[in-house]
């Protein structure tokens, strides 16, 4: 024979490559995902741990921990406005994420379910609010606010946040009805059903997940949100807990353990709620932008 003959390779060197290739790649993986947790949560830990310092412990050794728990941080916080703060805050929170929430599954129900006259003009329409900037809407919106006597109120800013987040909100509940079997729809008009009915007792329950997602992410906008506030709210009593912050520092002044006790308190109640929900958030959002 004048050729050459070939080595094989053998199968377990082979195996044995890919093996430590895989082990060497989850440990990237679980290295950058701990690098990327401790990144999120230590500065939480910090301003957490801050609200329980004196003034002179958070600049001679902020990263110590406190040498004593001064719970009276938060009562002074409370006592600041942060309670009313909060209050207010709850209200237009859970306001407009009832709002939103329902509106838009109504127009994805319409625009989806329901064979109407111009739904894809209607549903370009509705998601062109997208592209609308809302400082930019700020002037003729203070107008209106105050032809419909609704300025400073937390009204103004329930209408506002419902209005601005119903293209999105509606855009996101839509992408996860369009996959869902149209048989379903057709078994509840043979019974008998009404549109009305349909959508409160099939469509809805159906759509937990995402309604869910859209919840949070309302919440988060709601919670969050402070070029509406700080404009549209003048007076102190009405005030949220992001321009009511800036507003107590402004007052505080140097009194620096009180403030991080309020941040504590106003970031508390996002990471409990999506906590919470995390799995339908999670879950609504995969189903719906993966559709």
């Amino acid at each position: 024979m004048n050729g050459v003959v070939g080595l094989a390779p053998n199968p377990r060197s082979t195996t044995g490559l890919a093996l430590v290739r895989l082990v060497a790649l989850r440990t990237v993986m679980v290295i950058v995902l701990a690098a990327l947790a401790v990144a999120v949560v230590y500065p939480l830990l910090w301003m957490v741990f801050s609200g329980f310092k004196t003034n002179r412990e958070i600049f001679s050794s902020p990263w110590s921990l406190p040498t004593e728990l001064r719970w009276d941080n938060f009562v002074r916080a409370g006592n600041a406005g942060v309670i009313s703060y909060f209050v207010n805050s709850i209200i237009v929170t859970a306001g407009s994420i009832v709002t939103t929430t329902l509106i838009s599954a109504w127009a994805a129900f319409g625009l989806v379910r329901v064979k109407v006259p111009f739904s894809n003009l209607a549903t370009g329409v509705i998601l062109g609010g997208l592209m609308m900037a809302p400082t930019v809407a700020l002037i003729p919106l203070f107008g209106l606010l105050q032809d419909l006597h609704i300025y400073d109120t937390l009204w103004a800013l329930i209408v506002l946040y419902t209005a601005f987040r119903i293209p999105f909100t509606t855009f996101l509940i839509r992408a996860y009805m369009v996959d869902m079997p149209v048989s379903i729809d057709e078994a509840a008009y043979i019974d008998g059903a009404t549109h009305w009915q349909i959508f409160w007792h099939v469509i809805l329950p159906l759509c937990r997940p995402i309604l869910v997602s859209a919840a949070l992410l309302q919440a988060l906008f709601a919670w969050n949100e402070f070029v509406f506030a700080l404009v549209f709210i003048s007076t102190r009593e009405n005030k949220t807990l992001p321009v009511g912050l800036v507003d107590m520092q402004s007052r505080l002044l140097t009194d620096w353990p009180v403030q991080f006790a309020g941040l504590t308190m106003a970031a508390l109640p996002m990471i409990v709620l999506f906590l919470i929900g995390q799995r339908h958030f999670l879950r609504g959002l995969t189903d719906g932008f993966g559709k």
